[in-house]
């Protein structure tokens, strides 16, 4: 009976391999499709069907316990990735260059070392200019003045330039910070700090004594009695002692272009130099807009009250400057005035000519008359609307009663006070007027003193007249 039972299962042992086969593929394929793809209970379902059919219960058997290790084995396995190269890619590959990109950034930030140049040099080459033309026996050409205050304003962009200043800010910074150590350190600690001190931090003093030098050097030619201050040496010293941040002394220098005695060469080799007296008032005198302009905004930027009224004082306030805006935008208009009638009364003679309701005499003095009403009417209301405009006044305004000739006149001098209050008070418009202090109190009665107001209430934000 034993021997027949097993030769009667001999030959479905075929037929079992064959479901085997079948069902590894199958367990082959959800694993490549994902977990996603294919239910666990389903394929158990089939996977027993196929079993069943092919080599009954012990086929079966095998085939359930070779899917549940194919699942255990597919749970155990991490997973799958949504994009092709994966997360892991990123993980791998991105942290490296995180940090390659974080070093870059704080080999970046980290300061470079200050490469001054050498400013013992720069200063003996100032001084050797500044000896070799005082120690002129005559009395020196515009191109020799020239010359050395080139070498000035040469080594002025040398040491104030764009490249440098970071470096003298990293310097001032490493000083404030030296010394702070020192400070919080106890004696024994502070006595062995000096040796270990940065050498970059005694470049500051050394750095603001050669701008010293070549400040004075400049002023020193300027001053010279035999140097003859011609508007382009003027403009030339202007622009040393801006670049510098030096204006305590544009307005003596400013002053001195308008009253200093011009020298004339001698007669004879070795003779006197005579000197000849300048009229300070004449409009020849007057120191250029443009040089004004730019010795009043080196005033403020050093935040020099006193050089920002002095340059004002020997530029835009004085006689000079008024008398030569008076030449140059003056003279066409009042020619223009002086004109019009001439070139009215030929107008209205011809126009006398085409008509012959009346005599031709009658007829001009009408025509005249008529014109010369509208033009000086219109002029009349334009001169009004342009002398008493303030949309362009932020702090200083005109007093009321100023004549309308002063405020055409003085209006470069007006301006220049305001961009002078502006710089010193608050910036914030609400406010203005709130400004305490000596110096603040000194400015505004010093407008006042010029025929002006400084924050006139009816002008300022959020009041009205």
């Amino acid at each position: 009976m034993l021997t027949q039972c097993r030769a009667a299962h001999r030959p479905r042992q075929p037929q079992l391999r064959q479901a085997l086969e079948c069902a590894s593929r199958t367990v082959d394929c959800s694993n490549t499709r994902g977990a996603s793809s294919t239910p666990g209970s389903l394929m158990a379902f089939h996977t027993a069907r196929r079993a069943r059919i092919c080599g009954g219960r012990a086929g079966m058997a095998q085939m359930a316990s070779m899917a549940s290790s194919r699942r255990a084995a597919r749970t155990s396995l991490p997973p799958p990735l949504s994009t092709p190269h994966g997360l892991r890619f990123f993980s791998t590959t991105f942290a490296p260059r995180q940090r390659q990109a974080d070093a870059a950034t704080a080999a970046a930030s980290r300061p470079q070392p200050v490469t001054l140049p050498d400013l013992d040099k720069v200063a003996a080459l100032v001084n050797g200019a500044r000896d070799r033309l005082l120690s002129h026996p005559g009395v020196p050409s515009e191109g020799e003045t020239a010359t050395a205050l080139r070498i000035c304003s040469e080594a002025a962009d040398l040491i104030m330039d764009a490249a440098v200043q970071p470096q003298l800010s990293s310097i001032d910074h490493q000083s404030d910070t030296a010394a702070s150590t020192l400070l919080s350190l106890d004696g024994r600690k502070t006595a062995a700090a000096p040796a270990a001190a940065d050498p970059t931090v005694d470049a500051a003093p050394r750095l603001r004594r050669a701008i010293d030098q070549i400040s004075d050097a400049a002023y020193m030619i300027a001053d010279e009695p035999r140097v003859f201050l011609t508007p382009q040496l003027l403009e030339q010293y202007v622009q040393i002692q801006a670049r510098l941040g030096r204006p305590e002394s544009l307005p003596h220098v400013l002053s001195l272009y308008a009253s200093k005695p011009a020298p004339a060469p001698a007669p004879a080799a070795g003779g006197p130099i005579t000197y000849k007296t300048q009229n300070p008032r004449r409009p020849s005198s007057a120191v250029g807009a443009r040089v004004a302009a730019t010795a009043l905004e080196a005033a403020l930027a050093a935040q020099n009250l006193d050089a920002a009224v002095g340059v004002i004082e020997h530029t835009y306030a004085a006689p000079a400057f008024v008398r030569a805006k008076l030449l140059r935008h003056g003279l066409l208009p009042a020619f223009v005035v002086v004109g019009v009638p001439a070139a009215t009364y030929s107008l209205a003679s011809k126009l006398a000519t085409l008509q012959e309701t009346m005599d031709t005499t009658t007829a001009t003095s009408l025509s005249f008359a008529a014109i010369l009403a509208y033009i000086a009417f219109t002029g009349t209301i334009g001169v009004v609307a342009n002398t008493t405009a303030n949309d362009q006044m932020r702090r200083v305004t005109w007093a009321p009663g100023t004549p309308l000739r002063e405020r055409w006149l003085r209006e470069e001098e007006r301006a220049a006070l305001d961009s002078v209050a502006c710089a010193f008070g608050f910036r914030e418009a609400h406010r203005f007027g709130e400004e305490e202090g000596t110096e603040f109190q000194a400015l505004r009665e010093y407008i006042m003193r010029k025929g002006m107001l400084l924050d006139q209430i009816e002008l300022m934000e959020g009041m009205s007249s």
